[in-house]
């Protein structure tokens, strides 16, 4: 829980004055300090703004001349893990593959329904009816060749 006051920062020393004299100690303490409020580091707000969410460009590269903030300087506002606003959740963008890899790209493709948008009617029909062609060596294989083939494994010539 958090204690709030209205007391300023710079009355703050008197405050706390204030509020020990009405401790009763019950025994003698070997605490380093004599109130229960320990080290605080001195209060910085930028331009003697509270509101730290007012600093924040206005647009790309622009920055926001009513608060001082230069363009290209990094917001002081919060914004929660996960958040396209929030710096560490910025990731390059990376395609999963590219239908024109063999003849040197032009087609990337970032999952499989783009994959499926991307190609052409020939290529869907290729695969939704390959070609009845078969090739003669591997007419009459057992189960076991053609797992080895199906594995990207050679045969021995027989």
């Amino acid at each position: 829980m958090m204690h709030m006051h209205d007391e300023p920062p710079h009355q703050e020393e008197e405050q706390f004055n204030r509020l020990k004299q009405n401790i009763d100690p019950s025994a003698p303490s070997d605490a380093p300090y004599d109130h229960n409020i320990g080290y605080q580091n001195e209060v910085f707000n930028f331009n003697g703004m509270h509101n730290q969410s007012q600093i924040r460009s206005r647009g790309y590269g622009i920055g926001n001349s009513i608060v001082g903030l230069p363009a290209n300087a990094p917001d002081a506002y919060y914004t929660q893990p996960g958040s396209p606003y929030n710096p560490a959740f910025i990731r390059k963008f990376e395609y999963k593959g590219d239908l024109d890899e063999a003849t040197g790209g032009g087609r990337p493709y970032k999952n499989d329904v783009w994959k499926k948008r991307l190609m052409t009617a020939a290529e869907k029909e290729e695969i939704e009816n390959p070609s009845d062609t078969v090739d003669s060596s591997h007419a009459m294989l057992t189960p076991r060749e053609e797992a080895i083939l199906a594995r990207g494994g050679t045969l021995p010539k027989k």
